[in-house]
């Protein structure tokens, strides 16, 4: 299996088919600077094809998750000479920032602790599965300083539905770890390190247990059916199932049902 890339700004650590990403820019809150995104993307590339790798949790160091955009960088962008297409540009490659997290085939959470505002809430909702410290603080304040949540727009909809997001961008209002539920903006709410340890933990058992190639194609379907009509849908996801049917883990998952034994991935 390849090596991960060396990388400063984001911290990796693999054990038994799981890797801890860690944003490691505590200076500045995990904010998403060219560097860290540099090495988030490097990382991320590493894993799009990677099956050996089953799982992620994405989390922050220094005890915050993600101050959002780089605002030092956005100022001198001004100060300098970019124009509509550069800032335009900039933009862009963080939504395929975002949609790269949204595409990796593993199963990936996303564990909030101190904070997660603007651009770090976006990246969060990327995740399929949402663990918040309850005591962490959320904002969408883009348009309190003039500007838009542009690229997270619609990943925060897909998360949360349309009438919560319009109140939290056009409001930039704040809130807790402890009120993020009841949005549908986490599934798990902790209030120490020692439950998201338990729960994180019962979660890899889960996913360890299901077929890497069926989770990945899993996520395909569910992507799909956000931007297919139902009538594509049904030729779609027809082919995902016979993919994975006649795949040699379909095949074992069949053949290890009916011998009453556990398939050949399954480390639960």
């Amino acid at each position: 299996m390849k090596e991960l890339p060396d990388t400063t700004k984001v911290l990796t650590a693999l054990n038994d088919g799981w890797l801890t990403v860690t944003l490691n820019s505590p200076d500045n809150r995990n904010a998403l600077s060219e560097e860290l995104t540099a090495d988030l993307n490097a990382v991320l590339d590493h894993c799009l094809n990677n099956i050996n790798i089953r799982g992620i949790t994405l989390r922050g160091a220094g005890g915050t998750f993600c101050a959002g955009g780089d605002l030092k960088s956005f100022s001198k962008l001004l100060a300098g000479t970019a124009d509509h297409a550069a800032i335009k540009a900039m933009n862009r490659s963080g939504g395929e920032l975002f949609a790269k997290i949204e595409s990796l085939p593993q199963v990936v959470i996303a564990y909030v602790e101190g904070a997660a505002i603007a651009g770090g809430l976006g990246m969060m909702c990327c995740a399929d599965i949402i663990i918040v410290h309850e005591a962490a603080k959320f904002a969408l304040t883009e348009t309190k300083l003039g500007i838009v949540p542009a690229q997270i727009a619609p990943i925060v909809v897909a998360r949360v539905g349309m009438p919560t997001a319009r109140r939290l961008m056009l409001t930039a209002a704040r809130f807790t770890g402890a009120q993020t539920k009841e949005m549908g903006l986490s599934d798990f709410v902790v209030a120490n390190t020692d439950e998201f340890i338990a729960i994180e933990a019962e979660i890899k058992s889960g996913v360890l247990s299901c077929g890497p190639h069926a989770n990945a194609l899993t996520k395909d379907i569910l992507r799909a059916s956000q931007r297919l009509p139902r009538a594509n849908m049904l030729d779609y996801a027809a082919d995902k199932f016979a993919t994975a049917m006649l795949s040699d883990e379909g095949k074992e998952g069949i053949m290890s049902f009916a011998q009453k034994r556990k398939p050949s991935w399954d480390k639960s």
